[in-house]
């Protein structure tokens, strides 16, 4: 690989976020790097892009760091243009729960790691479990795990509100997953607390789990936040493809921002439904309604 893109995270105690944050940003600008880093008191979170020869440079510069030696980075081929800057913040968390003072510390309280092999065999198996999704609603769209449980998760901020509604699950396996493994490992430690039983994460997420086990029970492609979009595992199966237009079913994995500024939802377009001046809508409401197509309309009809 030319370029390669890191995904990570790591729950450990961070005494002076932002003299971390000084050095992650200067690391980064040293070896051309761009990307999102997270730094707070309880860790970071970060995905990088650059050429593979900086970011092994990075990753050995961050297992210099014994509060980052165990850090497990997953690898997938970059673009060399998957994110347009470097942004490095200090945030009150590396992954926004919105638990306040409900809130759990992963180092303290969090699900048993279920490493994605041994997760392969519990479905090979036929074992009883559930997996519980932690992502957004959207990006279930385009792919997840066989027989997933959907919270409706608008965005992780949401943690509480999902949770009040998977009593049923309580007393049994459960499994939580993620993208990369930062959102389940902390939504593992909530639901312990609030008296689920049997609770494991899956340890890596779903990238690592697509990259050990392509075409297995994952189902579709791995919503990601860079300009890749969606990422798929190299295999061609029958559930390779899972997603479909909001609107006419059609089989698509293009995602677009609904053109109604007061919805705004992010959800899978295909051309067909597509209008002609580059605006999506994910509903007839908001096509009929929304705020942004009276705009347009003025703007088609002056030649704009």
């Amino acid at each position: 690989m030319t370029h390669t893109i890191l995904l990570y995270y790591k729950y450990v105690a961070v005494e002076d976020p932002k003299q971390l944050m000084r050095e992650q940003r200067a690391l980064c600008e040293r070896r051309g790097l761009t990307g999102r880093i997270i730094v707070a008191h309880e860790g970071i979170n970060g995905t990088l892009e650059g050429l593979t020869e900086n970011t092994e440079a990075y990753i050995d510069a961050m297992r210099a760091d014994a509060r980052f030696a165990d850090t497990a980075f997953k690898k997938s081929e970059g673009t060399g243009a998957a994110f347009p800057r470097l942004s490095v913040k200090v945030r009150n968390e590396i992954v926004s729960a919105g638990l306040g003072e409900d809130d759990v510390n992963p180092n303290e309280l969090t699900g048993i790691h279920l490493d994605s092999t041994e997760l392969d065999q519990w479905y090979d198996q036929g074992k009883e479990f559930v997996v519980v999704d932690m992502r957004n609603d959207y990006e279930l769209d385009v792919g997840c795990f066989k027989n997933t449980v959907m919270p409706g998760l608008r965005s992780f901020h949401e943690l509480s509100l999902a949770v009040s509604k998977l009593d049923e699950y309580k007393d049994k396996t459960v499994v939580t997953a993620c993208t990369g493994g930062v959102r389940c490992e902390k939504a593992s430690g909530y639901l312990l607390k609030k008296g689920f039983k049997d609770v494991y994460q899956l340890d890596g997420g779903m990238a690592t789990y697509m990259e050990r086990h392509p075409g297995k029970h994952f189902r579709g492609k791995l919503y990601v936040f860079d300009q890749r979009v969606v990422m798929g595992d190299g295999s061609n199966t029958p559930d390779s493809t899972i997603g479909m237009c909001r609107r006419c079913n059609e089989s698509c994995e293009r995602y677009l921002n609904c053109g109604n500024e007061d919805c705004h939802i992010h959800f899978i377009c295909c051309d067909n439904c597509l209008r002609t001046d580059g605006k999506a809508f994910c509903s007839d409401h908001c096509q009929d309604h929304g705020r942004v197509l009276a705009k347009n309309l003025d703007s088609v009809a002056r030649g704009e």
